[in-house]
């Protein structure tokens, strides 16, 4: 753990400073996400190295045959520090970006999280990205942690946790897609602010089958259930004194597939609001009137961070309401250059008259210091 501590200190130290060109190299400036981005399915699986930040990220709840009920969550990181692909020749320990990974996972019926991280250079090969076609169907790698797209379409995720005794969690699934590629926001970005310049490209896997195993303490257990994937690139996702965000990807029990973010400034309060919406029949809507409300607060006793105890979530032209309320209250994932709240979530409400349940993610940064390094959703 402490290796990856100081790895991840200095990836936000040497992120912090400006590019300087090295003898004999041309620099070229990081891209911003633009308007009329194209999307291509595998290409957009693998790594935009021309863009400063990425992550590939998919969260899931499972459950065994016993009924118990199981959280993961798997990020892999990728900060740039010269943009573009390392040119022919040159050395292998030469540093183009900076990997790193957090893998997180929450036994419901135990009342256990647990959380994990690793970093590395990747200059033998040991951690790094790729486009599944081009890598031997890898896409993101950290040893063996790994995300990879098999030859018939479906996607392979394993991650676990080691201390001294062993390995403590772990996840091992085979991750089938029901739906096609989500694209969010609008001619090919998802804004962040109402100022231009301010966005992503940003994409989603809302409804992945899965299968497989999870282990917890030494014993296996087969389970299936539903994973939602992330991948997104950018290089100036978030203004000056925005401080952090709120994100959540959800699955509906009336079949909808939902993402939606707000992004908080210094004093919590709300400067923008984004979401997408995937009915049943596959209709996808930008919406525009949303509310996220925090409820309640939780403090942590790891940082004092004090974090939104739930979520109330209203859009008034789906006549959707939803409460959200974490299966966990301490889901914090306390690491070094940041800290944030990271955990699975159900939620109840109505849509129209209709009861509805939902199962997914909530993400909270921000509310333990500074997040440092990586761009926000």
């Amino acid at each position: 753990m402490s290796r990856s501590v100081r790895t991840l200190c200095l990836l936000a130290l040497i992120a912090s400073f400006p590019l300087r060109a090295q003898e004999g190299t041309r620099v070229e400036s990081w891209k911003s996400a633009q308007p009329g981005w194209n999307y291509e399915f595998p290409r957009d699986h693998g790594p935009h190295r021309e863009f400063k930040t990425e992550w590939w990220y998919a969260t899931g709840n499972l459950s065994d045959e016993q009924g118990h009920e199981y959280g993961f969550q798997l990020t892999f990181f990728r900060q740039g520090i010269h943009p573009g692909k390392k040119p022919a020749g040159s050395s292998r320990f030469r540093v183009m970006d900076l990997p790193f990974a957090h893998f997180a996972f929450t036994d419901v019926s135990g009342k256990t999280f647990r959380y994990y991280q690793r970093s590395s250079r990747g200059a033998f090969g040991e951690a790094g990205f790729g486009t599944p076609e081009k890598a031997g169907g890898r896409m993101a790698w950290m040893e063996n942690w790994a995300l990879e797209q098999l030859s018939d379409g479906s996607f392979h995720l394993k991650s676990d946790g080691v201390t001294e005794a062993g390995v403590e969690r772990s996840v091992d699934l085979i991750l089938t897609q029901d739906r096609p590629p989500l694209i969010h926001g609008h001619d090919g970005i998802s804004p962040k602010s109402s100022v231009p310049g301010h966005a992503s490209h940003y994409y989603s896997l809302t409804r992945l089958r899965a299968s497989g195993s999870v282990m917890v303490d030494g014993k296996v257990h087969k389970v299936k259930g539903l994973v939602w994937f992330d991948h997104e690139w950018a290089t100036n996702s978030l203004e000056a004194g925005e401080t952090g965000w709120d994100w959540s990807g959800l699955h509906l029990s009336n079949g909808d597939d939902l993402m939606l973010f707000r992004i908080r400034n210094s004093e919590n309060k709300t400067v923008f609001l984004s979401g997408t919406l995937r009915d049943a029949q596959g209709m996808v809507i930008d919406l525009h009137d949303l509310s996220m409300t925090p409820q309640g607060s939780w403090k942590s006793p790891h940082t004092g961070g004090l974090y939104p105890a739930g979520m109330e979530v209203i859009i008034p032209s789906r006549n959707l309401s939803l409460s959200l309320t974490p299966k966990l209250r301490d889901q914090e994932l306390v690491l070094s250059p940041f800290a944030y709240w990271e955990g699975t979530v159900r939620g109840e409400g109505k849509c129209g008259t209709d009861p509805v349940t939902a199962e997914g993610y909530l993400e909270l940064t921000g509310y333990s210091g500074k997040v440092i390094g990586v761009n926000g959703k």
